[in-house]
C-alpha cells in the first residue's frame, strides 16, 4: 500500500520521545505526542507539556527545534484521553521505557485504533524486533519496524532501521525515504539482532577499553588519549564518552545484553564488575548528569578546575596533560602504534584487536554487509573510521597474522581480507567493499546523492590551484570546491573563481552553471587571517588594497555572471565564506549551516562585497533605506550568526527563494538541480542602487555610543559604508577604504593575532 507520511505519532515524551517529536517538526509534519497520566499532578498532560517545555528553554544550536515556532505543530495528549488522536497518523513512535510487558500491552491498544497500513516503530535500543511482535495481529507484525535513534537527534544522525521477513517492504522503504530525505538521518538497515550494530559494537568496545585500562593500570587521561583522536576516534576517548551517555546507562544496556546474546558470545568475556564504577554510581557520580564521572568540574578560589578519578584509589585529583611519546612516534600510523611494546602500544592493540576481530566475527549477524557497519559506527559513535575501514588502516595482513602469532581466533572475513589484501578497494575509480564470500561488491549510494569524492576517483580537475579546484560534476555543471584548511580563503581562490567564470563564460556550449562546494566539515570558515596579518605587519597599503579588491572582483564577477551559480553551503559559512554564498546566483542551504558576518572579531569589517550584498538584500526585502541599514548594522555589529539555516533565512543570509537541504549527503546532489532548474532564461542580476535619507547616520549612531573600546572604530567604520548610499560598487569602494583606515590601528592587528593564536575574539 502507498501512502505518504502526513501525521506522525509519539507515544513517550522522554529523553527520546520529545526530541523525536520535536525533531519531526522541522520536516513540517505535524505530531501527536502522547504520554500516562501522572496520578500526583493535576495537569494530565503534564509530561508531555514539560517535555516540549525543557525542549524549547534549549538554546537555538542544541534544541531539536530548529526553529521555535516549530512546536506549533506539536498536539499533547495522554494515554488515557487521547488515545484517538492517533487513529489517523501515518507513523507511530513508540519511545516508552525498555520493558518488553508494557511495550506488548501499548501495541494491542494501538491495534485496535490505528488506521490500514500505518506504520507502527518502536526506538528501542536493544529489544530484537521478533520479541517485540510476540502475541501481536497478523496485519500488526507485518507494519512494525523498529527505528532507532540516537541521542542527541540533530546531531548525531544515525538511524537504525530494523525489519524482518515479515515486514511490507513497501512501508519500510516509505519510512526509510522520510528519515533520510525529510528529517536528514543517515539510514542504515540492520539485523534483527541484540542491540543492532552501533551499541552492539560500540557499548563493547568502551567496555573493552574500560575493562584493559584497569587491568594495565592505565590512567583515564592516558586511557582517553589513545583511543581518541589517534585512531580516529573522537576526542572524548572512553572514559569521557561513557560520562557523556552516564555511567548508570551501561550496566541496563550490558545487562539487555546479557539476556539476548549467545552464551558464546565475546560480550560475555568482559569484566565488568568493577566496585569503584559501582560506588560511583551509588554516590550520583554518574557522568555529567550527574556530579560528575571519570571526570568532574569543581569550583576552587582561583576559578573552575577539571579532575580525574584514580582508577586505583578513587580518588580525584587535577587532570594530567600527558604526553605519550609513542603516540608521536607512531604519527597515526596505526599498526606502528600497535607493533609497540610499552603499556601504551600495547593498550592500544589489545583494545583495537578485541574489538575489530569482534565486529569481524558478528559481521553477518549484524548487518547485509561491511560498508553498512562501518557507516553505523561513523554516524552513531563519530568514529572517523569504521572498524574494517581501521583493520585496513592497520593493514589486514599483519592484523590476521598477528592475532594468529598469539593464537586468536581469525574470523572468517578477515581471513579474505588478508589474502585479497583489504577489505575496500578501488577498481575502475569505484569503491568497492568485500563480502563474506570473498567478492568485491561496489558500493552503491542512496538515488539523489551525489559526492565529490566519487567524482575525483574517475577524473581529473578542470583547473586547479593549491587553494581550490575545479570538477565536472555531470550534465555541463562544473563544481568549484576549495580546499585549504578550513577552506579560508586567500588569493589562490580568488584567481581560480575569476578563471572559472571566464571558463564558463568562453565555453558557453560546453558548461551551463557552477555550484560551490566542499566535501568537508566546512563551507568556509572566512578570510586566510595569516595572509591580512603578515599584509598588516609589512604595512603595505598598495599589496592590501590589491588583496581586498581581488576578492571583490571575484565575487562581483560571480555575482553578475550570466550564468546560474549555487552555493552549497553547510556547518561553518562565516566571513568571507558568508560572502562567497551571498554572491552567489541562488543558496542551497544544509539545515545545519552557521552563517554569518563576523569580521568585527578581528577588528574588520566585511569587505569583499559582504556589507554591500546583505545591505541590498534588507533594502529589496524592506524598500525603507533606513530599515536596511539598521538590520545591516545591527547584523554586523552583533556578530550575529544563524544557528540554523532557518534563522539564516530570518537575518537575510538567505532569500525567500533560497532552499534547504536535511540531508548533508544530498547536498551537492540538491544543488546540481538547482542550477538546472536555473537555467533556461537565467538573467545575471541588476545593480542595485539606494539612495540614503540625510538621518541615516543617526538611526544607528545610539549602538556605536554603547559600544567600547577598538569596537568604536569598527563600528564607524561600518557606519561610514552604510549610511553613504549609492550603486553597490560605489560602497563596496567604501569597504575597502575603510579597512584600509582600519590597517593604521595597532588594535585591529592585535586581534587578529589572538584569533590565529587562541580562536578567541580579543575585547581591547
Amino acid at each position: 500500500m502507498k501512502f505518504k507520511i502526513n501525521k506522525v505519532a509519539v507515544i513517550g515524551s522522554g529523553v527520546m520521545g520529545g526530541q523525536i517529536a520535536a525533531y519531526i517538526t522541522n520536516a513540517g509534519i505535524p505530531v501527536v505526542l502522547l504520554d500516562i497520566v501522572l496520578s500526583d499532578k493535576e495537569d494530565r498532560n503534564y509530561l508531555a507539556r514539560t517535555a516540549i517545555e525543557k525542549l524549547l528553554q534549549q538554546g537555538d544550536e542544541s534544541s531539536p527545534f530548529m526553529q521555535k515556532k516549530n512546536a506549533e505543530l506539536v498536539t499533547i495528549g495522554n494515554l488515557e484521553d487521547d488515545l484517538d488522536k492517533i487513529a489517523d497518523a501515518d507513523w507511530i513512535i513508540e519511545a516508552v521505557i525498555e520493558n518488553p510487558k508494557i511495550k506488548e500491552d501499548l501495541y494491542k491498544k494501538i491495534d485496535a485504533i490505528r488506521k490500514k497500513g500505518s506504520i507502527i516503530s518502536s526506538n528501542t535500543s536493544t529489544i530484537p524486533l521478533k520479541n517485540l511482535a510476540k502475541g501481536q495481529s497478523a496485519e500488526f507484525e507485518k507494519d512494525l519496524v523498529i527505528t532507532h535513534f540516537f541521542n542527541p537527534l540533530r546531531y548525531m544522525k544515525l538511524l537504525e532501521l530494523v525489519s524482518t521477513e515479515k515486514t511490507d517492504p513497501e512501508s519500510l522503504n516509505k519510512v526509510a525515504e522520510f528519515c533520510d530525505v525529510a528529517l536528514g538521518n543517515g539510514v542504515v538497515c540492520c539485523k534483527d539482532s541484540p542491540g543492532f550494530i552501533a551499541n552492539r559494537l560500540g557499548i563493547f568496545f568502551l567496555q573493552c577499553g574500560v575493562d584493559n585500562a584497569f587491568a594495565m593500570g592505565l590512567s583515564v587521561e592516558e586511557a582517553d588519549a589513545v583511543l581518541s583522536t589517534p585512531v580516529g576516534m573522537p576526542k572524548s576517548g572512553v572514559f569521557g564518552l561513557m560520562d557523556i551517555i552516564g555511567l548508570d546507562l551501561i550496566p541496563l544496556i550490558a545487562q539487555s545484553f546479557f539476556t539476548t546474546l549467545p552464551q558464546d558470545d565475546v560480550y560475555r568475556t568482559i569484566k565488568m564488575d568493577y566496585p569503584l564504577i559501582e560506588k560511583m554510581i551509588k554516590d550520583g557520580y554518574i557522568g555529567r548528569k550527574g556530579k560528575g564521572g571519570f571526570y568532574r568540574m569543581i569550583k576552587t578560589d582561583a576559578g573552575k578546575v577539571m579532575e580525574s578519578i584514580n582508577l586505583k584509589s578513587g580518588e580525584y585529583a587535577p587532570t594530567a596533560k600527558v604526553k605519550l611519546q609513542t603516540l608521536e612516534e607512531a604519527k597515526g600510523n596505526l599498526q606502528k602504534l600497535c607493533e609497540s611494546q610499552d603499556k601504551i602500544g600495547q593498550y592500544a592493540w589489545k583494545v583495537l584487536s578485541t574489538m575489530l576481530s569482534y565486529a569481524a566475527s558478528i559481521e553477518n549477524q549484524i548487518a547485509d554487509n561491511i560498508y553498512l557497519i562501518d557507516k553505523a559506527m561513523k554516524l552513531g559513535f563519530n568514529w572517523k573510521y569504521g572498524p574494517f575501514e581501521l583493520i585496513d588502516k592497520i593493514g589486514a595482513k599483519w592484523f590476521a597474522e598477528k592475532l594468529e602469532k598469539e593464537g586468536r581466533a581469525v574470523p572468517k572475513i578477515l581471513k579474505l581480507a588478508a589474502e585479497k589484501g583489504s577489505f575496500y578497494r578501488i577498481e575502475n575509480g569505484h569503491l568497492e567493499y568485500l563480502d563474506n564470500q570473498g567478492r568485491y561488491n561496489a558500493v552503491v549510494h542512496p538515488k539523489g546523492t551525489l559526492f565529490l569524492s566519487d567524482i575525483k576517483r574517475v577524473s581529473k580537475p578542470v583547473i586547479s590551484n593549491e587553494s581550490a579546484s575545479v570538477w565536472d560534476i555531470g550534465d555541463k555543471v562544473l563544481c568549484f570546491e576549495l580546499h585549504t584548511k578550513m577552506n579560508t580563503l586567500d588569493a589562490q581562490v580568488f584567481s581560480l573563481l575569476e578563471e572559472t567564470v571566464s571558463l564558463i563564460h568562453n565555453n558557453a556550449g560546453k558548461y551551463a552553471g557552477l555550484v560551490i562546494y566542499s566535501e568537508g566539515t566546512v563551507f568556509s570558515a572566512g578570510a586566510n587571517l595569516n595572509v591580512f596579518l603578515e599584509l598588516f605587519k609589512s604595512n603595505d597599503t598598495e599589496k592590501l588594497k590589491a588583496f581586498i579588491l581581488k576578492g571583490q572582483k571575484a565575487y562581483t564577477d560571480l555575482r553578475y555572471a550570466k550564468f546560474p551559480s549555487v552555493a552549497a553551503v553547510t556547518s561553518l559559512t562565516l566571513g568571507g565564506g558568508a560572502e562567497f554564498a551571498l554572491h552567489s546566483g541562488a543558496i542551497q542551504a544544509h539545515t545545519e549551516t552557521v552563517m554569518g558576518l563576523v569580521e568585527l572579531g578581528v577588528g574588520l569589517i566585511p569587505c569583499w562585497g559582504g556589507c554591500t550584498a546583505l545591505l541590498c538584500r534588507a533594502y529589496e526585502k524592506t524598500g525603507d533605506a533606513k530599515a536596511a541599514i539598521l538590520h545591516t548594522f545591527e547584523t554586523i555589529a552583533g556578530m550575529k550568526k544563524s544557528p540554523s539555516a532557518f534563522q539564516a533565512r530570518d537575518l537575510l543570509f538567505l532569500r525567500e527563494t533560497d532552499k534547504f537541504t536535511m540531508n548533508k549527503d544530498r547536498l551537492l546532489f540538491d544543488a546540481k538541480q538547482r542550477v538546472l532548474s536555473m537555467v533556461n532564461g537565467y538573467e545575471p542580476r541588476k545593480e542595485c542602487v539606494i539612495s540614503i535619507p540625510a538621518d541615516a547616520k543617526g538611526a544607528v549612531q545610539s549602538i556605536i555610543e554603547k559600544s567600547q573600546g577598538h569596537d568604536t572604530a569598527v563600528l564607524e567604520a561600518l557606519q561610514n559604508v552604510l549610511c553613504s548610499g549609492g550603486s553597490e560598487s560605489d560602497i563596496r569602494e567604501l569597504e575597502c577604504s575603510e579597512v584600509l583606515k582600519l590597517k593604521d590601528k595597532d588594535k585591529t592587528e592585535a586581534r587578529i593575532a589572538n584569533m590565529l593564536s587562541t580562536g578567541k575574539p580579543l575585547k581591547n
